[in-house]
């Protein structure tokens, strides 16, 4: 090859590279005209606490008893702080968004829990004082109030039900006090759930979130906002790729609801529940794990009303697929209490509806587990499990809010010790069947399968759950 045609070919790449790299760049999103329309209504949020100071240190030796010249010495050596409140500083925090030109302003209840004072800084240099609308520690939210004019910028508010996971969101904060921020990223999942955060299907992407972002606006493409940055997983205190949104549908129901009545109502079945994996999937016979499987059914409860049971799954909640167990909080939760709600279950095999009225979801006191009294029956004998059961007394059976069941007296080696079983644990159904005392236990215990999952319902210091166990031949 001549060095004219080895030209000719170097240079048809080069044209070739550079026509796809222009191709990709013509693919990719251009965030500029969003966040020069959008940044205006994005906001930095700090606030001050009051909080008395005493005259002396912690942590300092005590002069008191101290010959009077080592005395001296100190009271002169440690400076003295005022005494009575002292005003701090603000601290920026976080970041929130304007929704409606008259002042509203939302951000997360975290940037503003215990605050005394609230400031809301605005993108032209202002700040004003806030006032508290609402909160609501269960979605993180809070609304904001400020006096600055009927007429401030304001985003524009979308929906969150039909976002994709893939599609590319941008975020305007302030992470670290870098006001006005832009980080870009796609959505990665929706619909997860966190750790004590039952009733919020967070949006998962990988937008860079830090210190300073929470509170502020994650926007689709089309200049929406979609969710609330609210919290990341993270191993070293900084972002690490996972980023959680509180859904803007989410919100803003809280939104209408703190400005209807101040307070935030959810739905409420009174259920506990569980997800169901692949044995116990087995063993209520159903296709594969889905659903959310009724460990225990609270008393006086919305679904003790409504007929539901104990081992019954919940296959559908109004329609909408249960996958997981996670989804029946996310689905109850946006239901206003006192609606009527259908959900298909599994009972026996069999697929069926129910009907029933929602609940009002408690305060989180009023859901704290019942711890039972220790069994004080005599042991009796032993069985196919490995364990020592007794029948219930009547004080426990009072106590625990049961009807029937035996107790865990001795765990011996077996399965029960396999699967965990402890003294104390109060057994009320055995392979899909309840237990009314020792004699049906033994009955049902002889009666076990060896080729498949077995379920058993456990109640522990007042929280029931399935476990499942296979029989050796």
């Amino acid at each position: 090859m001549s060095s004219v045609q080895r030209w000719l070919v170097a240079t048809a790449g080069a044209l070739m590279l550079a026509w796809q790299t222009s191709a990709m760049a013509r693919d990719l999103p251009d965030f500029a005209d969003l966040v020069e329309e959008a940044s205006p209504a994005v906001v930095n949020i700090s606030t001050r606490q009051s909080a008395p100071v005493r005259g002396s240190q912690p942590g300092l030796p005590e002069l008191e008893g101290l010959p009077p010249l080592f005395r001296e010495f100190f009271e002169r050596s440690i400076p003295q702080q005022p005494q009575g409140p002292q005003r701090q500083a603000p601290q920026s925090l976080g970041s929130g968004f304007i929704i409606s030109a008259d002042g509203y302003v939302l951000t997360n209840n975290h940037v503003i829990a215990n605050a005394a004072e609230i400031f809301v800084r605005l993108s032209d240099r202002r700040e004003v004082t806030a006032e508290l609308v609402g909160a609501d520690p269960r979605s993180d939210l809070a609304l904001l109030k400020i006096d600055a004019g009927n007429d401030l910028p304001v985003v524009r508010i979308g929906s969150s039900a039909n976002i994709r996971p893939g599609e590319w969101v941008l975020a305007i904060g302030s992470p670290f006090g870098f006001d006005y921020s832009v980080t870009a990223g796609v959505v990665s999942a929706k619909g997860r759930s966190l750790p004590n955060e039952s009733y919020v299907p967070f949006i998962q992407t990988d937008v860079a979130i830090n210190p300073g972002n929470s509170g502020g606006p994650l926007f689709n493409l089309a200049g929406e906002v979609i969710g609330i940055n609210s919290q990341i997983f993270t191993r070293s205190g900084g972002f690490m790729g996972l980023s959680f949104a509180i859904p803007m549908d989410v919100a803003m129901d809280v939104v209408e609801q703190i400005k209807e009545s101040g307070t935030v109502r959810r739905g409420w079945l009174g259920v506990i529940i569980q997800e169901v994996n692949k044995d116990l999937a087995e063993s209520f016979g159903l296709p594969r794990p889905a659903g959310a499987l009724v460990a225990q059914v609270m008393p006086d409860g919305p679904a003790a009303g409504g007929g539901l049971q104990a081992g019954d799954v919940i296959l559908q909640f109004n329609g909408q697929d249960i996958v997981m167990s996670s989804d029946l909080p996310h689905a109850v939760g946006r239901v206003r209490p006192g609606e009527e709600a259908t959900l298909t279950i599994m009972r026996d095999r069999k697929r069926q509806n129910l009907r029933m009225r929602i609940g009002a979801l408690p305060d989180d006191d009023a859901l704290a587990a019942q711890s039972g009294p220790s069994p004080s029956a005599p042991p009796v004998a032993d069985n196919r499990l490995g364990i020592v059961v007794a029948d219930l007394t009547p004080e426990q059976k009072k106590s625990l809010d049961v009807r029937a069941g035996v107790a865990v007296r001795q765990v011996g080696q077996g399965p029960g010790a396999m699967v965990g079983l402890r003294p104390g644990d109060i057994i009320t159904n055995l392979d899909n069947q309840p237990v009314e005392s020792v004699r049906d236990f033994e009955r049902l215990a002889k009666a076990l399968p060896t080729n498949r999952s077995i379920s058993l319902r456990v109640i522990r210091q007042g929280r029931a759950s399935y476990i499942t166990f296979r029989l050796a031949e």
